[in-house]
């Protein structure tokens, strides 16, 4: 839970924490759907230069983002793995059944990887470069026509914004309970699959006990101050576009441009 970047806000002051949550949030959805419409390296190349820049800009150690990826790795070496023993193509190293190695296929698994890397690192700098209050009060605003239809827009961006807070607590509280089970000698080395589930066990429970104990204290707390869901509600910090959020359009354009450039001239998938 180390790796998990989500809700851990990096402090700085830099150019990307000053833009308006709102347009933070509508680049990163542009950001995933260029991911998804790029068909070769070109598109990914255009993708990973812009979200280099957005790495330098935000003064976020590199190193504290590249951690981020490491929660993923199974899943990257898994999807590779099973793309280059069945996704079959013209150019065959090996055949053997329904296994099929094959030079499409290796190309395929280091483009769906790249693709999936991009993805958490463009999903982490927003939690990076954005307070849960920030984003919290982003999605309300963008979610605001939904109100017109009854939909309780500020409980639902509340409940994210707690969500996010709560990842940093149970992520220490889960270290936490992890080394007083090693102190009273439990085993979480074992190679054996059946035994790290049992040793999972003894952290999973406490960490649910006390995942709902500091539920109902926050259920209290905001009783206390006579929190009242549903009522027109002010905001201490008002959302306004500045000059930099013109310049985080103009870019994301110029993104979208240059990946639907290589996608139509560039052609081939891969």
């Amino acid at each position: 839970m180390k790796d998990v970047s989500f809700g851990q806000y990096y402090p700085a002051d830099s150019f990307l924490h000053r833009l308006d949550p709102r347009v933070k949030l509508l680049f990163l959805i542009a950001f995933i759907v260029v991911i998804f419409v790029a068909t070769n390296f070109y598109g990914l190349a255009v993708c990973a230069a812009v979200l280099i820049a957005i790495i330098l800009f935000s003064r976020v150690p590199v190193g504290k983002v590249l951690r981020s990826v490491r929660g993923i790795v199974f899943l990257l070496l898994f999807t590779a793995a099973l793309n280059v023993l069945f996704h079959k193509g013209d150019t065959v190293y090996y055949q053997k059944g329904i296994i099929c190695i094959s030079l499409e296929g290796i190309i395929f698994s280091v483009f769906l990887a790249l693709r999936l890397v991009l993805l958490v690192l463009c999903s982490s700098m927003l939690t990076y470069t954005t307070t849960p209050v920030a984003l919290t009060d982003g999605v309300e605003s963008l979610l605001t026509p939904l109100k017109w239809i009854f939909v309780p827009v500020h409980a639902l961006a509340l409940i994210m914004s707690i969500a996010l807070r709560f990842i940093p607590t149970l992520t220490e509280e889960t270290e936490r309970i992890k080394n007083a089970q090693l102190a009273r000698g439990a085993n979480f080395e074992s190679r054996n699959l059946i035994k790290k589930i049992g040793a999972v066990i003894p952290i999973l429970v406490p960490l649910l006990l006390s995942a709902l104990r500091k539920a109902d204290e926050l259920g209290d707390a905001m009783e206390a101050r006579c929190y009242t869901s549903g009522v027109k509600r002010t905001k201490y910090k008002k959302l306004t576009l500045t000059w930099r959020d013109l310049v985080a359009v103009l870019v994301c354009a110029a993104l979208i441009a240059g990946v639907v450039l290589t996608r139509v001239f560039l052609g081939a998938p891969y």
